[in-house]
């Protein structure tokens, strides 16, 4: 790996720099600073004091001088939380511009900025600055739209943020975010395996532990999964088996493992018999979603992405404007909240809540496995969606038009929504040996209309 430089955070005042740079920092193994703490240890007074009695000129000049000693010292390798206007300064841009990375904040509401202002009454002394330094903030080009707190996991939306990608023993990569992202890979011993839905085996898995032993990791090491949902399952996987269990961190680079597998902690591989018979929870101790990789993927590729944000408006009831395009981080982020706010009730699923996360993948997967994988995971979710709602129609459960909407809405998104004809008797061995199997039964969360989700468990002769 590469010498490891400082991780500036900046934005507004209360945009939630100091919270996310002692999280991010204890997820990345790192230093924290806080360059308004070290200032106020430094000079042994409140800020607030310092602009009150010496003037905002003073203030600037100590805010300089402690970013010099910082980025020089043990800031050199540390995130380091900056003021609200540290870098309005040329001198002390460029300064962090060449001493290490800077990642500006989106702003909250301003509401939510307003409040969180008002909590501490005196301690930003020039308030909330967001519009009028917008212009400002924008030239930052590495971006922080979210985070969310999972489980064990920090997870964190934006722009720029493979540029992480380093903090690492070893990295796994599939062979196609591989040869399309090398430079986010260049400072961190990377072991490539094929990509593909057909290749989540155990070979796959035992070929990581191989690397994992070649590359020495113990089990103060973490590894990191590149690529899309399949790699991130199996890197996962391979981390909560290598020496009983070591620490791991996922990069997504499609829009389906951004808004599905990314987040949760379920990791694992297919068998011959069935997908994600074989599997552990083990959550990524940090997942970066690093939208500057969407603009790589085919139209088929954002297409599958947009089945699994589809189903999670059908669970949340909530629909964007529009399934055409290239979602913004502030759209994955809204869209991911549905999943997060799911696993954090039900985290490992235990209480059936849970459930309403396989929407349409009780067929879904049967139809991608008895495709030999031809069909991609979103394409079997949205053609599992609408049959799924063909069969709360008929179980009365849903209106009769219901289907024809939600085949409407994945349409729209350019997916298929029709079963291309299988055998039955082999798609019914696969939904047969679907790990949602109850006894004689299996556990369907049938999607009955927006924002209704059912947990129906149905013998398989009820289905057709």
């Amino acid at each position: 790996m590469g010498k490891a430089s400082a991780i500036y955070l900046y934005g507004p005042p209360a945009s939630g720099k100091t919270t996310l740079g002692a999280r991010l920092a204890r997820a990345l193994r790192r230093d924290f600073i806080d360059l308004d703490a070290e200032i106020e240890r430094r000079t042994g007074r409140h800020i607030p004091d310092i602009f009150r009695d010496d003037g905002e000129a003073a203030f600037r000049a100590i805010e300089s001088s402690t970013l010099r000693d910082v980025a020089a010292g043990q800031g050199s390798s540390a995130i380091v939380a900056l003021g609200g206007g540290t870098l309005l300064d040329p001198a002390n841009r460029a300064l962090a511009e060449s001493t290490g990375r800077v990642w500006r904040l989106e702003p909250p509401s301003p509401e939510e900025l307003a409040r969180r202002i008002a909590l501490r009454p005196g301690s930003r002394p020039l308030g909330d600055k967001s519009r009028e330094r917008a212009v400002h903030y924008a030239s930052f080009p590495r971006a922080i739209a979210a985070t969310f707190d999972l489980d064990d996991s920090l997870v964190v939306i934006g722009s720029g943020l493979g540029a992480l990608c380093g903090f690492a023993k070893m990295a796994v990569a599939d062979a196609t975010a591989a040869s399309l992202h090398p430079s986010a890979l260049a400072d961190i011993p990377t072991f490539t395996i094929p990509s593909g839905e057909d290749k989540k085996r155990v070979e796959t898995v035992c070929s990581i532990w191989n690397a994992c032993h070649g590359n020495a990791v113990t089990r103060r090491d973490r590894i990191l999964a590149f690529g899309g949902g399949v790699t991130g399952d199996m890197t996962g996987f391979a981390a909560a088996t290598w020496m009983r269990g070591i620490d791991w961190v996922n990069i997504p680079t499609t829009l389906l493992s951004m808004v599905d597998a990314s987040t949760g902690g379920k990791t694992g591989f297919d068998l011959q018999e069935g997908k994600n018979l074989v599997g552990a929870f083990h959550p990524p101790a940090l997942v970066l979603i690093d939208t500057d990789y969407l603009s790589t993927l085919p139209p088929r590729e954002l297409a599958s992405g947009q089945a699994e944000m589809i189903k999670h408006e059908i669970i949340s009831g909530k629909l964007r404007p529009s399934v055409a395009g290239i979602p913004t981080a502030g759209e994955i982020a809204a869209n991911l909240a549905v999943k997060v706010d799911v696993v954090r009730q039900d985290p490992h699923e235990t209480k059936g809540m849970r459930m309403l996360l396989n929407c349409g993948h009780t067929i879904g997967h049967a139809i991608e496995a008895a495709s030999g994988y031809a069909l991609s995971h979103g394409e079997a979710v949205a053609i599992g969606c609408v049959e799924e709602a063909r069969i709360a129609v008929r179980l009365g459960l849903a209106s009769a038009d219901w289907p024809e909407m939600l085949a409407a809405r994945f349409s729209a998104a350019s997916l298929p929504v029709a079963a291309p004809q299988f055998d039955r008797a082999t798609v019914a061995a696969f939904m047969a040996a679907d790990k949602k199997r109850d006894g004689d039964g299996i556990v369907f969360a049938l999607p009955c209309g927006w924002g209704d989700v059912r947990r129906v468990t149905l013998r398989l002769g009820e289905i057709a």
